[in-house]
Order: structure tokens, then C-alpha cells, then sequence
């Protein structure tokens, strides 16, 4: 679960900052999820092909398929409810649907 951040700019990114300890207290009550930060900044190539417009912007992959990316900071509860429905995300149905919407 890739979290998109920047620390550039005075005083830098204040929803980074607040979104910080929410996304530190998850990955550890999730040990079984990766938890990754991408810094924008210095990693531009990385958050450009992800499309990345706004920070913070929290992203979901499951079974390497992106099925969430949206900017802002969640409150831990809606974090939590987030990695829930992620979890209980039905993967064959997923992959359904995306061959189903490929125009090729």
C-alpha cells in the first residue's frame, strides 16, 4: 500500500505530515500488507507513471493489481475500512471486469 508523499517546500506538506502517523500505525497492525512511501520529489519518474497529481496520495494494489488510488489523508478509521475492503476484494471478479472493459 504505497503512500505518495513530498518533504520539499516550506513547511513542506502538511496532509503528509498528518497522514504520516495514521499510515505508520496501520503498517504495523498489518504486518502481513506492505507499506511503502514514494517521495514525489525524489522520485519523480516513479509518481509521474502512477499518475500522481496531488499528495498525499494513498494507493492499493492487490495481488499486483491496482484497485485504489485516490489523494488525500484518511483518518485511521477509514484507513482501516479501506485495507478491509481491499482484503475482501474478490480478485477473479476484478480481473473480470478489466478484461471485460479492454477495448483490445
Amino acid at each position: 500500500m504505497p503512500s505518495c508523499w513530498s518533504t520539499s517546500g516550506p513547511p513542506g506538506c502538511g496532509p503528509c505530515r498528518s497522514f504520516a502517523p495514521v499510515f505508520e500505525a496501520a503498517s504495523t497492525e498489518h504486518p502481513d500488507i506492505l507499506f511503502a512511501k514514494v517521495d514525489t520529489e525524489a522520485r519523480a519518474s516513479p509518481a509521474a507513471a502512477a499518475q500522481i497529481t496531488s499528495i498525499p496520495t494513498l494507493m492499493g494494489f492487490k495481488d499486483g493489481v491496482p484497485v485504489y488510488s485516490q489523494p488525500g489523508a484518511l483518518p485511521a478509521k477509514a484507513l482501516h475500512d479501506l485495507i478491509g475492503k481491499i482484503h475482501d476484494l474478490d480478485m477473479d471478479h476484478v480481473r473480470a471486469q478489466m478484461q471485460a472493459s479492454d477495448p483490445r
